[in-house]
This record gives C-alpha cells, structure tokens and sequence, in this order.
C-alpha cells in the first residue's frame, strides 16, 4: 500500500511539472483598470486555488446554516 501511495504521489507531480512546462506563454489578465501578466500555468493554479478557497467558504457557510435551521426554537 505504501508504494502505491508513493507511486501515485510521484506520478501526480509528474503531470503537474508536465503541465507547467507545457503552458509557459503569457497571458494578461485585466481586471477595471489593474492588469497582471503572468504564464498559463501559474493562472490556472491559481484559479484553482480560489476555488478550492472560496469552496471551502462556501461548505462551511451552508453548514452553519443547516445546523442553526435544525435548531430548536425556545
């Protein structure tokens, strides 16, 4: 079991370097008047990371809100 997690962690950063060796072109990003130049590779990982943020925010606010409606009323 040890090696298969092993095997697949080694396997999972392969295809992360892969990805970000493959995607090295710019892309400018503009946002009102503030714009950012930055590669493929690095906007898309950071895409992901707000979404696992903001996802993260999101699960735990309709949690608080499950468990505050199941609440009894005094």
């Amino acid at each position: 079991m040890r090696y298969l997690s092993i095997g697949l962690i080694v396997a999972f950063t392969a295809l992360v370097l892969l990805f970000k060796i493959q995607n090295l072109e710019t892309v400018t990003v503009s946002l009102f008047s503030a714009s950012m130049t930055l590669s493929v590779s690095t906007l898309v990982m950071l895409i992901y990371v707000l979404g696992m943020l903001t996802g993260g925010f999101l699960w735990a606010l309709l949690r608080s809100l499950i468990r505050r409606a199941r609440r009894p009323v005094a």
